[in-house]
């Protein structure tokens, strides 16, 4: 990566795909190049979640993270091997992402779970259901298989926030930290409900086997996701999820 610049051409050639041949290339190209960057600038989330976990002194945890960072890069070519596919160039603006929060009014621990809440048990298990849907759209082939390789690494980084929330609710009883945390979901909930309306546009072209999916019907499926399956799991771990994602605009 150039400053300034996001080149991802060498890696991602020697992975392109077989592609059929598209009725929306340039939308197609534009929605992989977007996700190339995406997934790409989350390894450098991951590492910041591998440093807070040392800090937490959970040292193997860390090192998942740190694999899951790899995995991020990874993706990262993946997706810019589909742009290249279809004709594009897996070039594009490195974006500025601002650092992963450190929380500092709290102890280490309580830190990093609120990362890992954002990160882990809302932004990656979204992830999860939308590449799900959108896989089982598509016919057997490339594509597929390389959103099948995604799909397994995102329910992994996944399931890192909520065998944390497992390995360590006893703590949720420590004064105040239950409350906090709600808190903080209630910014998080806020932030992930944003992000994902603002790439799930309605009106943008649809097509299916190319990964283009019905920004309506993902729409729903990502409140779906939130409400039947997010609030549940972390209300069933004693963090007050409901009453967080109820609030989630007031003070936004």
């Amino acid at each position: 990566m150039t400053a300034g610049m996001l080149d991802l051409r060498a890696a991602a050639q020697a992975l392109a795909p077989a592609l059929p041949e598209p009725q929306h290339r340039a939308a197609a190209i534009a929605t992989w190049r977007g996700r190339m960057v995406n997934e790409y600038s989350s390894a450098p989330v991951f590492a910041g979640l591998a440093a807070q976990l040392d800090a937490a002194g959970a040292p193997a945890w860390a090192a998942e993270a740190r694999e899951m960072a790899g995995e991020e890069h990874r993706h990262g070519a993946l997706c810019g091997a589909v742009v290249e596919a279809l004709g594009g160039a897996a070039v594009a603006p490195a974006p500025a992402r601002d650092p992963l929060p450190d929380h500092p009014a709290v102890d280490p621990f309580e830190a990093v779970t609120r990362n890992l809440l954002s990160v882990c048990c809302l932004s990656e298990t979204v992830a999860c259901a939308l590449i799900t849907a959108e896989r089982a759209e598509m016919a057997e082939g490339p594509l597929r298989d390389l959103l099948g390789e995604i799909l397994a690494d995102e329910v992994g980084h996944a399931r890192l926030g909520w065998r944390w929330l497992a390995a360590h609710g006893t703590r949720w009883a420590a004064p105040g930290m239950a409350e906090r945390l709600g808190a903080w979901l209630r910014v998080a909930f806020a932030h992930l409900e944003a992000h994902e309306l603002a790439n799930l546009v309605p009106g943008s072209p649809t097509e299916p086997a190319l990964g283009l999916c019905d920004a309506h019907a993902a729409r729903a499926l990502f409140y779906q996701t939130v409400e039947a399956v997010i609030v549940p799991r972390l209300e069933a771990h004693g963090l007050p999820a409901a009453s967080a994602w109820a609030t989630r605009h007031i003070g936004a």
